[in-house]
């Protein structure tokens, strides 16, 4: 039979101390407490990247909605300056001179088309006599519709912004700004 001893290690009754057992100690995690560690892990990770995902995009979003203001307000400073809205995106990017061909009025990743998960489609409208360009639109779509962003933009020379969450946006989508 085993008994404490006041050093916390036991002894044996009836050997009065030859023969005493320490406990064990072990070093190191069990496979529970590893198993348990890892659960915790996932749990907390099932919360915070759905979070994570959605905030990006968030982002991208409120960042197309600010590359469409810029776009107005760019095709806007084009029109005061050459009688008319440009006739492509490159149009409105920079060039060595600022020209009716390179106004530099946007920065040359907007101007390229693609910019923070979505792409910008702009298109012109019709012609005055003189060859300007009297009306134009803009679409912004998501790169990877779901990924890089949930909703299509719309905008035109009314300064308008518009949304859809179904598909394409176009002039008849709800006004968000």
């Amino acid at each position: 039979m085993l008994r404490n001893r006041t050093d916390g290690s036991l002894e044996a009754s009836g050997t009065k101390g030859r023969r005493r057992t320490t406990p064990k100690r072990h070093k190191g995690f069990s496979a529970v407490e590893v198993v348990v560690g890892i659960a915790i892990l996932l749990v907390i990770a099932a919360i915070a990247i759905p979070n994570l995902l959605h905030s990006n995009l968030s982002e991208n979003e409120s960042a197309a909605v600010a590359s469409l203001r810029s776009l107005n307000n760019a095709c806007e400073n084009y029109a005061r300056l050459y009688g008319g809205y440009p006739k492509s995106l490159s149009n409105l990017g920079p060039g060595s001179a600022a020209s009716s061909a390179t106004a530099d009025l946007i920065d040359s990743v907007l101007a390229s088309g693609t910019k923070d998960g979505y792409v910008f489609t702009y298109t012109p409208g019709a012609s005055g006599v003189s060859g300007n360009v009297l009306s134009y639109s803009i679409t912004a779509n998501p790169v990877r519709p779901g990924n890089t962003g949930r909703r299509a933009f719309f905008t035109d020379q009314s300064g308008v912004i518009r949304a859809n969450t179904a598909g394409a946006a176009d002039a008849s989508s709800t006004a968000i700004g």
